[in-house]
């Protein structure tokens, strides 16, 4: 009786003061404050490979087409030439005069020396010493070949590289004039000297000697024996090679450009590549590189895709720039189109020369043929087996070096190039695809690829291409902690994402993603609540989305825009059949979603319950949709409105509108629809504690309601039911029907039933009990003599320790298992159970009890 005089003034369901245990966290799912998970959008295959999606709003003629006429006469042949200069005379290597007169070398060249000039124009025969001094047209400069040592071990030209003649050879006539204006000294590099085959090789005289000394022209001189003959023996061991191994592929191949033999030219390309690659040719200093390169620009107008592949592998392998480079991306691209030629890219290394171009490549000068060359990837990581291969290759790692080069060129310059918004919507593709292999996440984590990615949506905001495909890369990824973790962290995002939702409002596909996003971001992370609702216009702009799709679902549209990217019927991506996407339904899901795990925070929750226009568009979908049709959609909608009336006051305004909602939910008690029941019964639980809440849906007999459902097997139905009914036994005029209906022995039945598995549903069946008899005279009365005896016994055994948890501690599978459940007993149940016990006990006396006198 003592102990019942003092009881605390703090309801049940009141929230605690101290710090959470490990129970208390582990059962936040049955908290009064709910956040809600819901199904990622669908993305339909790609019926069609299109550079862009059939949604772009690019205009044709301001984006590059992915469909186009490529022959043999589009490749430049004189751009291939290969990387050397004209056939410059010799110098000698003995001292020249000492002259002050610079023009002494000019009007008096030193005569040639046959030997050395042999090794200069290595393997073609010496030109006549007495026409070394004459000028040639550019058109018949021959060119310096490079020297390849039988090892394959390549050797740098002295002249660079150069695909443009004209330039070229203008910088080679200006640096032949400048030297033969000097001392004597020898054309080729400070601290160079000349190695067999015409090349520029370090000299051993070291860094510090020139090759104008006396030192360097005398070592030069005694040498000068030993090289030139090492060097021609050197050449003439290559050029048996090329003879032997390399021209006779290259001269059939020539052989073929009329008779378009497509087997053997497969072969033969297999071949020449092969040998090419064992004798390090594949290399801008080759000197046969541009008469190959001519040949196989010839044979490109054949229609097989497997023989232009192994020809564009040639062509790539070669490095070449300009004009042929976009040719032959375009090349390969085109073939990529058609899901049918996939095969041909698993073979051999075209996939490495791929990312070695992309690599390679500026974004600067080559800005069309990268857009070829990632879109051709992007085509081809829609294939599983492409797929792994390109992970395996860590093409995440390219394609983000690729976009981290980009945002740095737009930073640098200031503003952004819409030609660079081509390659990323390629790029963007790609990842997306990427994302999906096991690796994925951590490439992309180690790559830093959603910095970059929150860097392009503040860049690139208007190219709603590029942002639907950074959505659906951001929507696959936050599906696990990691990623959302350092998405949430990047502060710029969340400004981002509201521009982003208030610049395209009405681009469904575009804002479900990124609503989506948003909700994966709240649903943990309690900061990045704050931060999101702390970001200027943030709330109104969900808002307005909001209030935009519920119009939109009140005129029967199914989608904000005609031309959306997925078909009204759409077969899923992992091959679900086919249903109908509404989505304008889906983006209220998800909007509703981010605003229910926006009020989960504690700041943030008032201010969204109390915006009427928040709360009246909630109550409307519930109103408007039917359950059986609409399942998500309402039931999503109920679960915002649980957090919204998590916060309910006593100020008349909000009552009007509380009472609405109440009224609202009705309907939901009275399906059979397991999840409609649950949600509108948790919010019940909220509104509840006021009593003119409770006198409304006592009327419309909810309470009798949640009786009949201490009967459902569900546990969960079961728990939120002994929740309502804590709040109705707090009215005396509402408890009789608890009795009546058989409440008491149904709660008894909970509690012998599911008592040592779940103490938290343990602890409200007593709650229940104990509000119910706040009020007693006599045990028997109150709950019946078989139901208060039976009641007894439960409970003095629950409370034995040894009895009640010895089952549980021992098959429980880890310690803090073990420390969770003990946790749980200790404060969920023993104290109201203690309480309802003693109680029980002490009104068990078959005396009448006496009445207070006067």
């Amino acid at each position: 009786m003592a102990m019942d005089s003092k009881k605390s003034s703090k309801p049940f369901y009141a929230l605690p003061e101290k710090t959470p245990t490990s129970s208390q966290i582990i059962n936040a799912a049955r908290s009064s404050l709910r956040t809600f998970d819901t199904r990622r959008p669908n993305t339909p295959r790609d019926e069609q490979r299109h550079l862009f999606p059939s949604s772009t709003t690019r205009a044709p003629e301001s984006r590059p087409p992915s469909s186009f006429s490529l022959t043999s006469r589009h490749f430049d042949g004189p751009d291939s030439r290969p990387v050397s200069g004209t056939r410059l005379s010799p110098l000698d290597h003995s001292t020249f005069p000492h002259r002050d007169d610079h023009q002494y070398s000019l009007q008096h060249p030193k005569p040639v020396n046959q030997a050395d000039l042999e090794n200069i124009l290595v393997p073609r025969p010496p030109a006549d010493p007495s026409k070394g001094s004459q000028r040639r047209g550019s058109a018949n400069r021959a060119r310096v070949p490079s020297a390849i040592s039988l090892d394959g071990t390549e050797q740098v030209s002295r002249s660079g590289y150069g695909d443009e003649a004209s330039a070229a050879d203008t910088a080679r006539e200006k640096a032949y004039t400048e030297t033969a204006r000097g001392s004597g000294d020898q054309c080729l590099p400070d601290g160079a000297e000349r190695a067999p085959g015409g090349i520029a090789a370090p000299s051993s005289a070291g860094s510090d000697g020139r090759s104008g000394s006396a030192g360097s022209r005398k070592s030069s001189a005694g040498k000068s024996s030993r090289t030139s003959s090492a060097g021609k023996r050197d050449a003439e061991d290559f050029e048996e090679i090329y003879t032997l191994e390399i021209e006779p592929l290259v001269t059939e191949m020539a052989s073929l450009t009329k008779k378009k033999d497509c087997d053997r030219m497969y072969e033969l390309a297999s071949q020449l590549y092969t040998t090419l690659e064992c004798r390090n040719c594949l290399t801008r200093q080759f000197q046969h590189r541009s008469n190959i390169l001519k040949i196989i620009f010839k044979l490109l107008d054949v229609d097989e895709p497997r023989v232009l592949l192994r020809m564009a592998r040639l062509i790539l392998a070669f490095k070449v720039t300009g004009n042929n480079l976009l040719n032959v991306c375009k090349l390969v691209f085109k073939v990529s189109r058609n899901d049918k030629n996939d095969s041909f890219f698993l073979e051999e290394n075209i996939l490495n020369l791929l990312l070695d171009t992309i690599r390679s490549s500026d974004p600067s000068s080559s800005c069309e043929a990268l857009i070829y060359c990632v879109g051709a990837v992007k085509f081809l990581t829609g294939n599983p087996n492409i797929l792994k291969r390109l992970a395996k290759l860590d093409c995440v790692k390219t394609l983000a070096t690729l976009m981290h080069s980009i945002n740095k060129i737009n930073r640098e310059n200031g503003k952004t190039y819409d030609q660079y918004g081509h390659i990323l919507v390629q790029l963007a593709a790609a990842l997306r695809n990427l994302a999906d292999t096991s690796s994925g996440r951590d490439r992309f984590l180690t790559h830093h690829v959603i910095d970059g990615l929150v860097t392009l949506m503040d860049t690139y905001p208007g190219d709603s291409d590029l942002m639907l495909y950074i959505s659906r890369i951001l929507s696959k990824i936050t599906l696990h902690t990691d990623c959302c973790s350092v998405l949430a962290n990047q502060h710029s995002c969340y400004r981002a994402f509201v521009n982003l939702l208030k610049q395209h409002l009405l681009k469904d596909d575009l804002v479900v993603r990124l609503c989506f996003v948003l909700g994966n971001l709240t649903i943990k992370n309690d900061s990045a609540r704050l931060k999101l609702f702390q970001e200027i216009d943030s709330i109104e702009t969900l808002l307005n989305i909001l209030k935009t799709y519920c119009e939109l679902d009140r005129q029967g549209k199914t989608s904000a825009s005609g031309d959306g990217e997925e078909s009204q019927l759409n077969g899923g991506v992992d091959g679900e059949s086919e249903t109908e996407v509404n989505k304008v339904e889906d983006v209220l899901i998800k909007v509703m979603r981010v605003l229910a795990n926006l009020s989960v925070n504690e700041d943030v929750g008032p201010a969204i319950a109390a915006n009427p226009d928040f709360v009246e568009l909630l109550i409307s979908v519930v109103e408007d949709k039917d359950v059986a049709h609409h399942e998500e959609v309402v039931v999503n909608a109920v679960v915002a409105v649980n957090n919204v009336s998590y916060y309910t006051t006593q100020d008349p305004s909000q009552m009007t509108a509380h009472l609405k909602m109440a009224e609202s939910l009705l309907k939901l008690i009275m399906i059979d629809n397991t999840e409609g029941i649950l949600e509108a019964a948790r919010v019940f639980g909220n509104l509840t504690r006021h009593k003119q809440i409770r006198d409304f849906l006592s009327q419309n007999k909810v309470d009798a309601m949640m009786i009949t459902l201490l009967d459902s097997g569900n546990r969960e139905i079961v728990y939120i039911a002994c929740g309502v009914l804590i709040n109705f036994m707090l009215d005396e005029d509402k408890r009789s029907i608890l009795k009546k209906e058989g409440g008491i022995q149904k709660l008894t039945d909970v509690l012998r039933d599911f008592g040592r598995e779940d103490w938290q549903l343990s602890g409200c069946v007593c709650k229940v009990l104990v509000n119910y008899s706040s009020r007693i005279h006599s045990s028997s009365n109150s709950f019946g003599n078989e139901e208060s005896a039976e009641l007894s016994e439960l409970l003095a055994e629950y409370l034995d320790k040894d009895c009640a948890l010895s089952q549980a501690l021992a098959s429980a599978a880890d310690e803090e298992m073990r420390e969770y459940i003990e946790d749980t007993w200790q404060e969920e149940f023993c104290p109201v159970g203690s309480q309802l016990l003693k109680r029980i006990e002490s009104y068990s006396s078959p005396l009448e009890p006496l009445e207070a006198p006067s």
